[in-house]
């Protein structure tokens, strides 16, 4: 995966291995909660169909730490994009993948030199006419 991940995102710009470890270590991690969201859901499906009353119970603390690692897996997803976009701030050559983005799909980043955060450049309808996005079960 990492290999996936510098190819991906280097793509003719030098990143830092260090960012990339950063983020290899944030999958992993959300990985790994996304594992165990799955184990909690079975147990929960499971008391569910029982009916057992102490398994029922047992069910709101299961759905309780379900909740909770749904946030921080959001709160995971939230710094790998805050440190996604800091990584894509525009070299000293002026080389940029999200003006890249910019110009082929109509989506991106937009940033300005007084050093305010960038903002996201929507996408306009006639640049998305022909786009469809397919969801994986």
């Amino acid at each position: 995966m990492e290999g996936d991940l510098s190819s991906g995102l280097s793509n003719g710009n030098q990143v830092d291995s260090k960012i990339l470890q950063t983020f290899q270590k944030s999958f992993v991690q959300v990985e790994d909660i996304l594992d165990q969201n799955r184990l909690l859901i079975n147990e929960i499906n499971q008391n569910q169909e029982s009916k057992i009353p102490d398994k029922l119970t047992r069910t709101v603390g299961l759905i309780k730490e379900l909740n909770s690692n749904i946030r921080r897996v959001v709160g995971l997803y939230a710094d790998l994009s805050s440190n996604f976009i800091k990584t894509m701030e525009p070299s000293s050559e002026g080389d940029n993948v999200a003006v890249d983005a910019t110009s082929r799909y109509g989506i991106g980043w937009r940033s300005d030199s007084s050093g305010s955060p960038p903002s996201l450049i929507q996408p306009s309808k006639q640049a998305t006419a022909g786009m469809s996005v397919k969801v994986r079960a």
